[in-house]
């Protein structure tokens, strides 16, 4: 039976300035290599800070390219901005179009779709949503006709920021608007989706590893590849730690594999912060 491979690697930050976090991600590199996936993913913040450090940006991808077997991205808020939200604080910074196509000049698709193993993979521009730039219609509309041509396959979906907390109408608090893909966008997205035999959304950004079930669809929660977030800067909604998601699709099927790479460190954004000589 034809089996696809797939790794899942998210919130990289990388930047030259964080030894730890490019340590951390030389133990993932080692890892892939010793497991040869058949593609690996990483659903965002690729970069410490893109917007502001375009460098950022072109070290992250220079890392990247070393990797032994093919990657696909999608942009976090470290690389293009953050979504507006209708509750929370203004964005810092927002997400812009200008952002987005440095993203795609330096790190490559925005979002994407292929088909494997009898199931049809879309990766989506999560941080342009409630946005108002031109390309969140645009992504709708492509996003639309590609729902339009499942027929019937089962859809893995990968995004940066989940989808929600626990249920799809969880509401929306200043403390948590940007952990989730804002409303009135996720109540379009979600409707779009039930139109399809969704099995597995898979995102990151939280810096926590989760895994549940809502209905028929699996909900996925990448930690970082490079650092944790302790409980004094946020919330524990899940496990803490750093590492990476291995799948195995197969036609009407898929396994999750929850993994640390040898030699990963928990870095805590304490030391990074220390690095850069304070506060966010």
């Amino acid at each position: 039976m034809y089996e696809f491979r797939l790794t899942q690697i998210s919130d990289t930050h990388l930047g030259r300035r964080f030894p730890g976090l490019i340590a951390n991600f030389h133990r993932v590199c080692e890892h892939i290599d010793a497991e040869r996936p058949d593609l690996v993913v990483n659903t965002g913040d690729v970069a410490f800070d893109g917007p502001t450090g375009r460098d950022d940006m072109v070290f992250a991808k220079g890392l990247h390219d070393a990797l032994p077997v093919a990657c696909r991205y999608i942009p976090g808020n470290h690389d293009i901005g953050d979504n507006p939200t209708a509750i929370g604080p203004a964005p810092k910074p927002p997400v812009s179009e200008a952002h987005r196509r440095q993203f795609c000049d330096i790190i490559g698709e925005d979002h994407w779709v292929f088909e494997a193993a009898g199931w049809r993979f879309i990766g989506l521009n999560s941080l342009v949503m409630n946005s108002a730039l031109a390309f969140e219609a645009e992504q709708f509309d492509w996003l639309g006709a590609q729902l339009a041509r499942t027929s019937g396959r089962p859809v893995a979906l990968f995004l940066h920021k989940p989808l929600f907390l626990d249920l799809p109408d969880d509401p929306e608090t200043p403390e948590t608007s940007i952990r989730y893909v804002p409303q009135p966008a996720r109540a379009r997205l979600i409707e779009m989706l039930g139109t399809i035999d969704l099995r597995l959304v898979a995102s990151g950004h939280v810096h926590q590893r989760r895994d549940f079930t809502w209905r028929h669809t699996r909900h996925v929660w990448a930690p970082s590849a490079g650092f944790i977030i302790n409980d004094r800067r946020q919330d524990r909604i899940a496990i803490k730690e750093v590492g990476l998601v291995e799948y195995r699709f197969r036609p009407d099927s898929f396994e999750v594999r929850h993994v640390r790479a040898a030699g990963q460190v928990d870095v805590d954004v304490e030391e990074l912060l220390a690095q850069m000589g304070g506060e966010h």
